[in-house]
């Protein structure tokens, strides 16, 4: 699988190619581009709490919902705390974050209900989705260092299988725009975090810097995860933009300093 750029109306937002061929479902990654707001939010921000107009977030919405073919009316937003909390949503979710208050401390959504849109937002860390074509369930999932040291992904995956009876080599996942391995550079901390949860699996994903410092990759330590977990790797797609270089095109939370909007990523099945 690959994932690759469109643009609709004005916006452009990324897609997942096993997911369009597959059927049933409208997905997306948005970039920064084709929304109203204005300064530091311009254009298509997608985060309601970041302080930009609330109207303007909204108009967003409708935008970026209406180059995928999605129902902004039925999104569901959760607040994200850096978690591996993944919650199941029903039709009494319907609109949570949108028109009335959003599931608290979650970093991950998934459903069987159709209509549903989940959303995760990120500016360097990663957006994932997920999607059981055979048993219609999807999930949408945000992960940052601390997710994938513990492990979101992978628990989203079991989650699927347990609740759902997805099995693993059925799903498709698209790991999304955000920070690479080229930029993002740490301290020993977020290394020994991994391998601490991975073992020497996770090295291939880390490099030694001469400074001391270290560069870690965490697109492929997530791909690690889902294979892991029993996801086909030509099921997973993985977006080569990283937020840091392409800042014009995606918010970073590392270049702006936290004076920034959000993207977003959306899964929503279709009616049957």
């Amino acid at each position: 699988m690959k994932i690759t750029e469109h643009e609709a109306g004005g916006v452009v937002y990324l897609s997942a190619d096993g997911f369009e061929a597959a059927g049933g479902v409208v997905h997306g990654f948005s970039t920064r581009i084709g929304g109203v707001s204005q300064g530091i939010y311009a254009s298509l921000n997608l985060g309601f709490l970041r302080g930009d107009e609330r109207d303007n977030v909204l108009e967003n919405y409708r935008r970026f919902c209406a180059a995928l073919g999605a129902d902004w009316e039925s999104l569901v937003l959760s607040n994200q705390v850096h978690s591996d909390i993944i919650r199941i949503c029903t039709s009494a979710d319907r609109g949570k974050g949108i028109q009335r208050p959003r599931i608290e401390e979650a970093d991950g959504l998934m459903t069987d209900v159709p209509g549903l849109g989940l959303v995760v937002f990120s500016a360097d860390c990663l957006p994932v989705l997920l999607y059981d074509p055979c048993r219609r369930v999807v999930a949408a999932v945000h992960a940052g260092w601390r997710g994938t040291a513990s492990g979101i992904v992978s628990k989203a995956v079991a989650q699927m299988t347990s609740h759902y009876g997805s099995r693993p080599e059925d799903l498709l996942a698209a790991i999304g725009p955000g920070i690479s391995k080229c930029c993002f550079e740490t301290h020993e901390d977020v290394p020994n975090a991994m391998t601490e949860a991975l073992g020497a699996g996770a090295l291939h994903h880390i490099e030694a810097l001469p400074t001391g410092k270290f560069r870690v990759d965490l697109k492929g330590l997530n791909a690690l995860r889902l294979e892991q977990a029993g996801v086909v790797p030509d099921h997973i797609a993985i977006s080569s933009a990283c937020t840091v270089c392409e800042c014009d095109k995606y918010w970073s939370h590392r270049v702006t300093q936290g004076e920034r909007g959000s993207q977003a990523a959306l899964i929503q099945l279709l009616p049957d």
